[in-house]
């Protein structure tokens, strides 16, 4: 257990092949990865050129031709990630085109590729900063990259903190002020969407998510989902399972 309650997680978000996990798509948490604005997890997957993946489907005999089809369809499918987790439809859209207008013209697949990264990365560094859009101070945006990279550790109002170098009692007040929710209500809900997201797309027990985002029991997990949701974890799954 003390493995699981440290790593799962982290095995879930790095896919590192060499752990024996369940069958989960990439394609899906690579749009996750970008409409979340998680530029860590997106490195990694951006870390293979476009024209270097295997098991592209062929759109077109010629190579250039059906690298830049490949481009259009990740560019309409970023978009309408972003859109779906709060970018403005416009500004997405805007986005797409920009980055299809330049493919078009590209005249090398290596030049696809190259667009490929910075298209990503531009989409997902939008989603970031829109993440942070509601945050006014340095120090509650600290607090939150802090949760989104430790959700697989139970998380304080104590060690926030200290990471941001403020009082428990005035850090406490001012995350209310900016966010309009406690910290621990912060912090469980963005478990719980997690949680979500890794019952719709695995197949791991509630026993092992719930190891894993450190909640102290699963019959915990299952209650303060089953509040946020109005469902238990297996009810989630059955209605929502991606694969």
């Amino acid at each position: 257990m003390p493995y699981e309650k440290r790593h799962f997680y982290r095995d879930y978000i790095t896919r590192n092949e060499d752990f024996r996990r369940a069958p989960y798509n990439p394609e899906l948490e690579f749009y996750s990865a970008i409409k979340t604005g998680d530029i860590t997890s997106l490195r990694k997957f951006l870390a293979q050129p476009l024209h270097e993946k295997e098991g592209m489907g062929k759109l077109s005999d010629d190579p250039l031709r059906n690298m830049k089809y490949h481009f259009t369809v990740t560019a309409a499918l970023a978009a309408r990630s972003c859109i779906s987790c709060g970018m403005d439809v416009s500004s997405a859209y805007d986005i797409s085109d920009y980055y299809i207008n330049k493919a078009d013209k590209a005249r090398r697949i290596e030049d696809i590729s190259d667009l490929h990264v910075q298209m990503c990365m531009d989409y997902a560094g939008r989603m970031q900063k829109l993440r942070k859009d509601s945050i006014c101070s340095l120090h509650i945006a600290r607090c939150i990259d802090y949760i989104y990279d430790h959700l697989d550790t139970r998380i304080t109002a104590s060690k926030l903190a200290d990471v941001c170098g403020l009082s428990e009692s005035y850090l406490s007040r001012l995350f209310k002020q900016e966010t309009g929710q406690t910290i621990s209500d912060y912090i469980s809900d963005c478990k719980i969407t997690t949680a979500q997201n890794m019952l719709a797309d695995s197949d791991y027990s509630p026993t092992k998510i719930s190891a894993a985002l450190a909640f102290p029991s699963q019959s915990y997990f299952t209650s303060v989902f089953r509040k946020r949701t109005g469902m238990t974890p297996c009810q989630y799954r059955t209605a929502n399972r991606r694969f």
